[in-house]
């Protein structure tokens, strides 16, 4: 049994939940999402809740756990949507927007190039040295700042690179002079 599928989804004001079958569609004042179940997998709106049913929980006990928290992540979402800060650490290291290019000074001998995703949007704060990405879909907000992460992730001698806001790098002592 999946403790997480049997709570109840609830329905925040200004939000709108349909299920049609298998496919569920969540509309707010942020925009819309929608998720098709896996089959075996039921919803319905009742008293202000999603509920989450499973067909046989020895099988489909994973998705029954999963539909929840994606149902629960585009509620969320389309009300009041996800935001993920990234801090720029390193001499001469900077984020500079160009339209829907990021470019991204971090010591290479060309700007490396993020572009930006639709229903993403970027924003570049403190000279360069902080990307705010918001989005109402939490994995889209999730994978585009993991993608900036990846261009030079911090490291743990000097801690320069790009971190997650609030990430402790584990720092790391180097060479000794004998």
């Amino acid at each position: 049994m999946s403790r997480i599928g049997k709570e109840p989804v609830k329905i925040l004001d200004g939000v709108t939940v349909s299920v049609d079958g298998q496919k569920v569609t969540v509309k707010g004042k942020l925009g819309e999402l929608s998720y098709t179940m896996h089959d075996g997998i039921t919803a319905k709106v009742e008293d202000g809740n999603v509920k989450v049913a499973c067909a046989d929980d020895k099988v489909l006990g994973n998705f029954h756990g999963l539909a929840r928290a994606l149902i629960n992540n585009m509620v969320v979402g389309v009300s009041s949507g996800y935001t993920k800060t990234l801090t720029i650490e390193g001499t001469g290291f900077k984020a500079v927007l160009k339209g829907k290019e990021l470019a991204l000074s971090l010591g290479f001998a060309s700007p490396k190039i993020f572009n930006v995703p639709e229903g993403i949007t970027v924003k570049v704060e403190n000279d360069g040295l902080k990307v705010v990405v918001t989005g109402i879909s939490k994995d889209a907000v999730g994978e585009a700042a993991a993608r900036i992460r990846a261009f030079y992730p911090a490291e743990p001698y000097k801690g320069k690179g790009i971190k997650y806001e609030g990430e402790h790098i584990r720092r790391k002592q180097g060479k000794k002079v004998a």
